[in-house]
């Protein structure tokens, strides 16, 4: 009998394209309800948000406005989704050639490291782009995007279906 160690080497195996993205989708809904908490327990403007990310296509206009407003809505959540199943996406290229799924331990601490890492990239990186993100920065925020990632891992763990070998 032979003992196998899970070898955490990059091996050519792809990852199940499906089950990420829907990993991202979910667990950018995990950081969406994260948020609206958030705010609505430290009296912020629920909407802020929505608002800030929809600026990310509308522009300063978006952020002229406060309060409600559909069209605003409608695109924060579509860019939200859309940038959670490309982040879900990225996070199971990592995963899966380097066997980070080989245990719910394992995957939970790469998605909280890919996590961090999403959080300096969005809002150290790209807030040269987006500069009106700066005012996000901050714990609450950096722990929203660590429980994306771990959320993100998990539930990818849960729903792949690993290539089987021919």
């Amino acid at each position: 009998m032979e003992l196998h160690l899970h070898s955490h080497r990059w091996e050519a195996r792809l990852p199940d394209w499906a089950a990420a993205t829907v990993a991202g989708f979910g667990a950018g809904g995990i950081l969406m309800l994260l948020e609206i908490v958030w705010a609505a327990s430290t009296g912020r403007d629920p909407w802020l948000t929505s608002h800030m990310i929809a600026a990310m296509v509308l522009g300063w206009n978006a952020l002229q406005t406060s309060g409600y407003s559909l069209g605003i809505v409608v695109w924060a959540l579509v860019i939200h989704y859309v940038l959670g199943m490309a982040f879900g996406v990225m996070l199971a290229a990592i995963v899966a050639p380097f066997h980070l799924d080989s245990s719910a331990g394992m995957a939970l601490l790469a998605g909280a490291v890919f996590g961090l890492l999403l959080y300096l990239l969005d809002f150290y990186g790209m807030s040269g782009a987006f500069t009106w993100v700066r005012e996000l920065r901050g714990w609450p925020t950096a722990i929203g995007h660590v429980v994306f990632g771990m959320s993100a891992a998990i539930i990818y763990l849960k729903l792949e279906q690993p290539e089987q070998p021919r």
